[in-house]
């Protein structure tokens, strides 16, 4: 197999580079470089080592990887001519060197690594760290928010340019305040080395055009980390743990059930009331329900928050397969078809389309749940006059069983009432329960404003007669109050 001989510069001076390289790039006719721009380098051609650089792809190419994929091919193409194909990359070629990456996992040459110290000890060295406190290196032209573990000493290398200092800054200031202190290290470990400590938000002013600096992030507390998750699996432990709060500590599933309908229903109004601070405060309520639950059963031993996140990501996937698969929809429609026939995969097969109803629902919802499901057996109108025709229908049978003074019948009676009422609602793709949360938020609205006026007229509610108090609230109705 071809071979390509890759050399590691090292992170500052020639004494740095095994006598072994040294005498190797000394008597070769030529030596490939991912870049020209290093110390060592410019000692080796003032000593007569002839370099051929790929820096000008750096300026053809709009992004990073490009660069490194056309710097692979064109030295695999190389070794099929060249029979001691020579490449070096600053430090070490297996720390942040994506080029010998790309090499390795090419099965058309073989990859012989020799020398070269990498940055990574001397940049302990300049910033005066000891690495065994736990750090993280990442690249900064590829900066993933969710990878960075802001509790570790942070590393971003492959800064080189003002462009990938701006992107980095835009990232970390998702997570650190603006003022959050940054050390730029230049050169580390070179008679180059330069250190200059800056706040987060100038981090892109005045930078440096130079593959030889590396960002240093010190690590952040803990209570400045309140917003990831993180952060609250440990709060939600830590209060059902010992010496946590009371309350918390003898929550089970079961005392917990109203708190969700509850904060669902909170969430509702805040979306109703279309106001985002109040949502994300609700959201966050319910947030936390799912948390409580998901610490009693790791306490129990039976599943972890972890379990509940892998099972919802896992049913995601495979329900969405025109996103994550080859499957291909035209509509809304299709979508939903596909979610019922996979959810249905692996499920034995029901005895009745009614069976699997949840039971615990509310019974507006849980009568909206039963049409839908004998809707899709095709026990549905096709049009809205029929449904219209049932609920007259159902108000008059209701009226015959009041006339008739049977309490049983009349409940029977005033029950098909509300259900054909939730299936007019369905029928024009109305939620029942959100429909009537919004009456009620109407109705307390209105009737707190017949209070005022009448408060303002120096009376009192329970001594006006009904016909004063409706006119109150004509009055409230045709101010839309």
């Amino acid at each position: 197999m071809h071979q390509v001989k890759v050399f590691g510069l090292g992170a500052g001076t020639i004494e740095q580079l095994p006598l072994g390289v040294y005498r190797q790039l000394q008597h070769s006719s030529q030596v490939y470089t991912r870049t020209m721009d290093h110390p060592v380098i410019e000692q080796l051609v003032q000593e007569g080592v002839n370099f051929k650089s790929y820096d000008s792809l750096y300026e053809k190419n709009e992004h990073f990887e490009n660069v490194y994929e056309e710097i692979a091919r064109d030295l695999i193409e190389k070794a099929k001519t060249v029979d001691d194909l020579f490449y070096t990359v600053p430090g070490h070629p297996m720390v942040a060197e994506r080029t010998i990456q790309l090499l390795i996992q090419s099965d058309e040459v073989d990859v012989k690594i020799e020398g070269g110290q990498s940055f990574i000890d001397p940049l302990f060295t300049a910033i005066q760290v000891d690495p065994i406190e736990g750090f993280q290196l990442l690249d900064g032209t590829a900066l993933d928010r969710a990878k960075i573990q802001y509790e570790n000493h942070l590393l971003i290398s492959q800064v080189f340019d003002t462009f990938t200092a701006s992107e980095v800054k835009i990232t970390l200031m998702e997570d650190l305040p603006h003022d959050y202190p940054i050390t730029i290290v230049h050169a580390a470990g070179s008679d180059q080395e330069w250190i200059k400590n800056v706040s987060l938000h100038e981090l892109d002013h005045q930078f440096p055009v130079s593959n030889l600096i590396t960002l240093y992030v010190k690590p952040q507390s803990r209570h400045e980390l309140h917003h990831t998750f993180n952060a609250l699996r440990e709060v939600i432990a830590s209060l059902r743990g010992p010496g946590g709060c009371p309350w918390d500590q003898k929550q089970t599933h079961e005392t917990l059930r109203p708190y969700l309908i509850e904060e669902a229903y909170e969430v509702i109004e805040a979306i109703d009331q279309q106001d985002d601070q109040h949502l994300a405060e609700e959201l966050g309520d319910v947030l936390l329900q799912v948390m409580l639950h998901s610490q009693i059963g790791a306490e129990n031993g039976y599943f972890t928050v972890d379990d509940v996140i892998k099972n919802i990501t896992d049913k995601m996937v495979e329900r969405h397969p025109h996103v994550f698969g080859d499957t291909t929809v035209d509509s809304a429609d299709d979508v939903v078809s596909n979610w019922e026939e996979i959810k249905q995969k692996g499920k034995p097969k029901k005895e009745s389309v009614l069976d699997g109803l949840n039971e615990a629902l509310p019974r507006l919802l849980y009568a909206k749940e039963i049409q839908k499901k004998v809707a899709k057996v095709g026990f549905d109108w096709d049009e809205k006059g029929p449904v219209i025709d049932k609920v007259q229908e159902e108000l008059e049978e209701f009226h015959e069983a009041i006339s008739n003074k049977s309490i049983d019948e009349a409940e029977m009676e005033f029950g098909d009432v509300l259900f054909s009422v939730v299936n007019l609602g369905r029928f024009y793709k109305l939620d029942s329960e959100v429909a009537l949360n919004r009456t009620c938020e109407k109705f307390i609205a209105r009737f707190k404003q017949v209070e005022e006026l009448v408060k303002k007229n120096d009376e009192t509610l329970s001594e006006l007669t009904l016909e004063e108090l409706d006119g109150y609230w004509e009055q409230v109705k045709l101010n839309r109050l």
